[in-house]
């Protein structure tokens, strides 16, 4: 993905919004280690303890297979394969029994075009373990809609699981318009055996097209919530009572309501949260908005990705709050692709940038994770067009 030296430099680096001075004494050092350089596409990626061994592995949804690398040698195990006719696209992993092991589902036949025909479009399955988690796993269909595209376990307040799904777009939606079903939310509540009928939830249908989610703890509970993005901004899904309520989702005024918002995470300052977004949908700017006053206050921190894909928030600095990880997918202004860290001040009102990959990554899917137990988060990044899964060891003394 490299690229010559032109005089468009100056112009990336103004985009990137580059800081002249630290804002903190921590320098930000990755080292990459590349541990598949024959990848798919690598729509998804997960962490999660596979085999038992109490180290985190990644797993990740390829084209046509779903695979696991182990923590350690990083051997490539695929799980399983051709699920479907077309391309898986989400992965969800947790352990949600508590035997140490995750439980993974997948949302596979990626057809975002095809909004009407069950058999054509979306999938999702749960993968049943087999005794050794290095052989073919099998699975159980459950009920979709069409254009399945992201999913994530989620805690309630009792202890149980439930796997939320979000779709590209609602059932007969054309361009996004809102011109048939609008895109809904859905719970899984999964049964004591995952081959029987699982209970489902309606929680959100307010936005015509959705596209990314993330999972954010409860305050004063151990349930967790799910914060939303979409074309018509962020919705907060909270469970009430220990379960999930029928549509209870909640929009958060003045957050990405400007161009949609295509990722999305929340992170904290400490005693204050923000929301992280890339908008629009595959756009190109990242962005946070500052909670807790009546209106948000909405920063941008870099212009000028292009089709931005990737998004991360977590303190891999040590700092006591937490920083904002992005990558895009496709090259922008300077011919490259990438990953930026951003850094803030304790209040959240400056932000420097860190580049973490200069044109090694066409970022599809990125994660954060401590995979050594040294309490440093990796970055872990899937590219597209790179076609590599690359673990960026947290160095930063």
């Amino acid at each position: 993905m490299h690229s010559r030296q032109t005089p468009l430099r100056a112009l990336a680096v103004a985009l990137f919004g580059m800081a002249v001075s630290p804002l903190n004494a921590q320098r930000p050092t990755f080292e990459p280690k590349t541990i598949d350089s024959e990848v798919g596409i690598g729509y998804g990626l997960a962490i999660g303890d596979v085999d038992g061994d109490g180290r985190p592995d990644i797993l990740m949804a390829d084209r046509k297979q779903i695979v696991w690398y182990r923590n350690g040698d990083w051997q490539k195990l695929v799980i399983a394969e051709n699920l479907t006719t077309r391309d898986n696209v989400a992965i969800a992993a947790r352990d949600i029994t508590g035997d140490g092991k995750v439980e993974i589902a997948i949302g596979a036949q990626w057809n975002p075009s095809q909004t009407t025909d069950l058999e054509q479009s979306g999938a999702i399955r749960y993968l049943v373990r087999p005794q050794d988690p290095a052989q073919p796993w099998t699975s159980v269909a459950l009920p979709h809609q069409p254009t399945t595209h992201r999913m994530r376990w989620v805690r309630l307040a009792d202890g149980r699981f439930s796997l939320v799904v979000v779709p590209l777009h609602g059932t007969g939606n054309v361009a996004a318009s809102g011109q048939g079903v609008p895109s809904r939310v859905i719970a899984y509540l999964p049964p004591a055996n995952p081959r029987d009928v699982w209970e489902t939830v309606l929680l959100d249908e307010s936005m015509n097209k959705t596209h990314n989610l993330d999972v954010v703890p409860v305050a004063g509970s151990s349930g967790e919530r799910v914060l939303v993005g979409g074309m018509q901004g962020a919705v907060s899904i909270t469970p009430r009572d220990g379960q999930w309520l029928r549509r209870s989702g909640e929009r958060l005024p003045g957050v990405g309501t400007a161009k949609g918002i295509g990722e999305v995470r929340q992170g904290t300052l400490g005693r204050t949260s923000f929301i992280a977004t890339i908008e629009a949908m595959h756009g190109d700017e990242v962005a946070v908005y500052l909670m807790g006053a009546q209106q948000p206050q909405r920063q941008v921190l870099a212009q000028g990705l292009a089709e931005g894909h990737g998004l991360a928030v977590a303190d891999l600095l040590g700092l006591g709050r937490d920083q904002v990880v992005a990558g895009w997918r496709l090259p922008d202004a300077n011919g490259k692709v990438g990953i930026r860290l951003f850094i803030p001040n304790a209040a959240g009102t400056q932000w420097q940038t860190h580049v973490v990959d200069d044109d090694t990554m066409a970022t599809e899917d990125l994660t954060v994770a401590d995979l050594d137990a040294d309490g440093r988060p990796e970055i872990i990044a899937a590219g597209r067009a790179s076609k590599n899964l690359i673990i960026y060891w947290n160095r930063s003394q």
